[in-house]
């Protein structure tokens, strides 16, 4: 069980300077908009042990260096900031990780200072403390806290990213995050295809299926704790669900000449899935729980492609019941159905923005292109010029 509380493990640290003459009284942030701005510089020293302690992980002086790295990597992976850190740079005792030496810093050139610890509790948790610093203003911008057992230290490194991303950009945190997919591996003519998941940055790789069937199009529940994904079992296609937390799986619908790209709702309630019966294809959506699949098109030809407004509220789908590949937008019941596309070409795979003031899409006609429109149709603007896009 990972938990991720804050923690006051120190002091609070004493009232800091303010700025020197002539340094700028505003607090360092990030426009993650503007192309041209130069990357913020953050040194991130190796986080400090108070005794070292050998745990399952590791011993705490080997993981404060560890996790120090990993917060480096994040931020540079971002591509918004200059880290620099922990290799080269001074290391620093525990009683400097609330009471930074900021004239050093300064020297530095360093504009943000991440300092930390690592501390191996009674219980046999570890308390990793996270700390953002503004180094011209000498002022704590950030603390963060978790207590973590010791093989989830990299989530707290994770969790301590993602604490220093926030602040310094506005932006919502991703840092601690997993990758859902399909693995293939084998010859060309036994390939095998297994669910995969790992860390966002490539680690904690592992397998969920043993390979034994074809899996495909997986998709996270809303919490993380789900997986939706299409399986042939003994060459019937079927939708299933994947529980992380047990690492069971669960049977919603079988037996059906199609069915492919299922999709939770936003609540995590519903599954929404593509279903062809009798040579029609029809959105369908079923609860996540399991029982029968409820109808939401009906019209003649091929329904697919279904994702679910932020709110919930709404559906997007492409359909060609017009005659060619469109767009359509419909109640999350199916009522209410209507056509939002009417550009040249044919129009596929949209996905709903996690706004919910766009929708993207693919242009087929001379070509592959992307591009957006609002929920109603309009302001339609393609973003891509390439042909095969």
């Amino acid at each position: 069980m990972f938990v991720a509380t804050p923690v006051v493990a120190q002091q609070q640290p004493a009232a800091q300077p303010t700025a020197p003459a002539g340094e700028s009284q505003e607090l360092p942030t990030i426009d993650v908009t503007d192309e041209s701005a130069q990357d913020l510089t953050i040194i991130i020293p190796p986080m400090p042990t108070q005794q070292v302690v050998n745990t399952p992980a590791g011993s705490t002086d080997a993981l404060g260096r560890q996790i120090a790295q990993i917060i480096t990597d994040n931020l540079r992976n971002s591509g918004l900031f200059k880290p620099l850190g922990p290799t080269g740079v001074r290391a620093i005792p525990v009683s400097e990780v609330s009471a930074p030496d900021f004239g050093y810093w300064r020297g530095a050139t360093a504009q943000a200072l991440v300092q930390g610890f690592v501390r191996a509790n009674g219980d046999g948790n570890l308390t990793v403390g996270c700390y953002l610093y503004d180094v011209a203003l000498g002022t704590e911008l950030a603390r963060k806290g978790f207590v973590v057992r010791p093989a989830d230290w990299r989530r707290a490194a994770h969790k301590c990213s993602d604490a220093i991303y926030t602040r310094l950009t506005g932006e919502g945190p991703y840092f601690d995050s997993r990758v859902i997919y399909v693995s293939e591996t084998g010859p060309k003519n036994r390939r095998i295809k297994r669910l995969a998941i790992m860390d966002q940055d490539g680690a904690n790789h592992r397998f969920l299926t043993n390979g034994q069937s074809i899996v495909l199009t997986p998709r996270f529940s809303p919490d993380e704790r789900r997986i939706a994904y299409m399986s042939y079992q003994n060459d019937k296609p079927s939708l299933y669900v994947y529980d992380l937390s047990n690492g069971t799986q669960r049977l919603l619908v079988t037996n059906v000449s199609l069915a492919f790209a299922p999709r939770f709702s936003p609540d995590g309630r519903w599954i929404l899935f593509t279903m062809s019966v009798a040579g029609n294809a029809d959105i369908y959506r079923i609860a996540a729980t399991g029982g029968t699949p409820q109808r939401l098109t009906t019209a003649p030809g091929i329904d697919t492609g279904g994702s679910y407004s932020p709110d919930g509220s709404r559906i997007v789908f492409e359909s060609d019941r017009s005659g060619t590949q469109q767009l359509y937008v419909m109640n999350a019941d199916g009522t209410n159905q209507q056509r939002i596309s009417f550009g040249g070409g044919r129009y596929a795979t949209p996905a709903w923005s996690p706004r919910g003031d766009l929708i993207a899409f693919t242009r087929m006609g001379g070509g592959f292109r992307i591009g957006v429109m609002s929920p109603s149709g309009g302001g339609e603007k393609l973003l891509t010029e390439a042909w095969g896009d």
